[in-house]
């Protein structure tokens, strides 16, 4: 009998639909640039989490420079004031939550509902409830977790890799996401 690789934790149930593991990083990137509305959810840890190119706040930039719409969640506004960025959206991440699974709401620029939505720097408990809520009450949006910890109430999730791998990644991601635009 071979063993075969189960992501997330042995006793957690998240239903019977969870996240698909990318096999590259170049699936992503062809995901969110064939997005037409995507957004990127930022979580509080993101000043804490180094990257190649400083922390996770610095690949979020890389990251709304070509194309996808920037949202910053608890105190990270004024990190991002503190680069010179504008067009970063501040909200709570249970607001935005809410907001997402309201298929009324129209997005922060009036344009229409995300089509994808990218989360990466949050809590892991905070994502999990947020993706879970999107699952259940807005299952139009595609729901992608760029952390470094499977998370399997999105739709598709990096899995649960070593941080320097998740750095080699979502630099690969950001790169390939550059040569599309």
């Amino acid at each position: 009998m071979s063993a075969k690789m189960k992501p997330g934790q042995t006793a957690e149930i998240a239903g019977p639909k969870k996240a698909m593991i990318f096999p590259n990083p170049n699936v992503a990137a062809a995901m969110i640039y064939k997005a037409e509305r995507p957004l990127l959810v930022i979580g509080s840890k993101a000043e804490e989490i180094p990257t190649d190119d400083g922390t996770l706040i610095d690949s979020a930039i890389r990251m709304k420079n070509n194309g996808v719409t920037l949202a910053a969640t608890a105190h990270l506004i004024g990190s991002f004031q503190k680069r010179g960025v504008k067009n970063v959206h501040s909200i709570s991440m249970m607001n935005l939550g809410n907001r997402l699974s309201d298929i009324n709401w129209v997005g922060f620029d009036g344009k229409g509902q995300y089509d994808l939505v990218l989360f990466a720097g949050a809590p892991y408990y905070m994502e999990w409830l947020v993706l879970s809520g999107l699952k259940n009450f807005n299952p139009e949006i595609r729901t992608l977790s760029l952390g470094f910890l499977y998370q399997p109430n999105a739709d598709w999730s990096l899995g649960t890799i070593k941080h320097d791998e998740w750095v080699k990644n979502l630099t690969s991601i950001i790169e390939n996401l550059k040569e599309e635009n």
